[in-house]
């Protein structure tokens, strides 16, 4: 990933950007010395939707839809009649 000044960046705006598309190579841009942006080449997908290219990069673990946490824990069941514990 190659770093470069903002004004340089303008000056050479259209070299640098077919130097992504052709070498798929990162840019980092700094102003005053920061980095403020990433030029990255785009995405060569043919798919319909870009989220399409995430297919077979999540792993499930467990059960995605019981709570992380136990409802004995929850504090808007607490005040719930459900949990109170009855008058004597």
């Amino acid at each position: 990933m190659e770093t470069i000044n903002a004004s340089d960046f303008k000056a050479k705006c259209l070299g640098i950007l077919d130097r992504v598309q052709a070498t798929g190579e990162r840019f980092v841009i700094l102003k005053r010395g920061q980095p403020v942006a990433e030029l990255v080449p785009a995405s060569r997908t043919s798919a319909e939707y870009a989220q399409t290219e995430l297919r077979d990069t999540v792993v499930v673990l467990g059960d995605i839809v019981e709570p992380a946490v136990p409802e004995e824990y929850w504090e808007s069941l607490a005040r719930s009649p459900r949990f109170s514990t009855p008058m004597a």
